[in-house]
Order: structure tokens, then C-alpha cells, then sequence
């Protein structure tokens, strides 16, 4: 997915500080304009996938100084801190990997030999730099240089998986 100048500002002043908490930086976002201007920041943990109520505060409050030192957006705005969610945006090479096996939906800039430029399907990992991805139609390699969106489907299987990852850090499902 194509990010703008400015949120490419705000991931590398947010980086660093969502990683000396514990945390990975999923992808930032800036929506609105001027005064009314929201900076969506999505992290997670990165054992679990998951990111609770107080995490996100801790990262809130981290993060708010060092945007206020920076101070990249112009004019007021509202920080909000979330997780990706379980039907979380795919927006690296590494994500096609680790979300192999599981239904998702893509979309991409340039249409396939069947003029198809939507696709929804269980992902394969990738191959050199394609995205591979099982249809009902059959396999599909989508350029990743192509990718507009792309999206985990929320499967009973995705939110298993989800659990158990939870289950493995915590000893108990835990839910935000």
C-alpha cells in the first residue's frame, strides 16, 4: 500500500519508540485534513499479535512527547493508537509469508491475464517477488510491486489461530 510523505515521517519517528516499549509498528495512516486530522497508529506485540487497553496507552503517552519534539503535522490533531485487529492489512513481503494458509482478499493496481484485478483466495507465501494465492479459479501470482490492498480474511480458522498465540503467551485467551 502507498503511504504519504508525511506518514512516512510519522513511522520513522514512531518506530523507534514503539520498539523501545516492547512493540512492532504495524503501519501508520493520516486521515482528514488540516485541524481535523487523525493519526491512526496500528502496533502489536509482537509474540501475540495483539495489543490490550494499556498498551496502547503506554504507547500513547510515548509517543505523544516525542511528536510534540518532532512536531510533524501541522495544526492540531488526534492521535489514536490501535492493533491491527485479527483481518488485519497486509503490507509486507513478511506478511504474506507469516499469514500463509489463510483466506485473504486482494486487489491489485494492474489486472491479471484474465483482466481480474480483485482477488480473494488462501495465500501461499510468495515466490521471487509475486504474491501466490489459491482461487477458486486456481493459482494466482500477483507482482507484489502491484499490491493496492490487501486484507486477512476473518476466518473461525484466523481467529484459532489467533487464540492459540494468545493461549502461548499469556497461558489464558486474553481480550481486549
Amino acid at each position: 500500500m502507498k503511504t504519504t510523505p508525511l506518514e512516512d515521517k510519522i513511522a520513522a519517528i514512531a518506530a523507534p519508540v514503539i520498539e523501545d516499549l516492547g512493540f512492532a509498528l504495524h503501519c501508520v495512516r493520516v486521515v482528514g485534513e488540516g485541524g481535523a486530522q487523525n493519526v491512526q497508529i496500528m502496533a502489536e506485540n509482537p509474540a501475540t499479535r495483539n495489543l490490550g487497553v494499556d498498551d496502547a496507552a503506554k504507547i500513547s503517552r510515548a509517543l505523544s512527547a516525542a511528536l510534540d519534539v518532532e512536531d510533524p503535522v501541522k495544526g492540531a490533531y488526534r492521535l489514536e493508537i490501535s492493533s491491527p485487529g485479527i483481518d488485519r492489512l497486509l503490507l509486507n513481503k513478511k506478511d504474506f509469508e507469516d499469514y500463509k494458509n489463510f483466506e485473504a482478499k486482494i486487489e491489485s493496481t494492474m489486472p491479471a491475464e484474465n483482466g481480474q484485478k480483485k482477488f480473494r483466495g488462501r495465500l501461499q507465501g510468495m515466490k521471487d517477488d509475486n504474491i501466490l494465492l489459491t482461487t477458486d479459479q486456481g493459482d494466482v501470482e500477483i507482482p507484489f510491486a502491484t499490491l493496492a490492498k490487501a486484507k486477512l480474511v476473518l476466518t473461525d480458522e484466523l481467529i484459532k489461530a489467533t487464540a492459540k498465540l494468545q493461549e502461548k503467551e499469556n497461558g489464558t485467551i486474553a481480550s481486549c
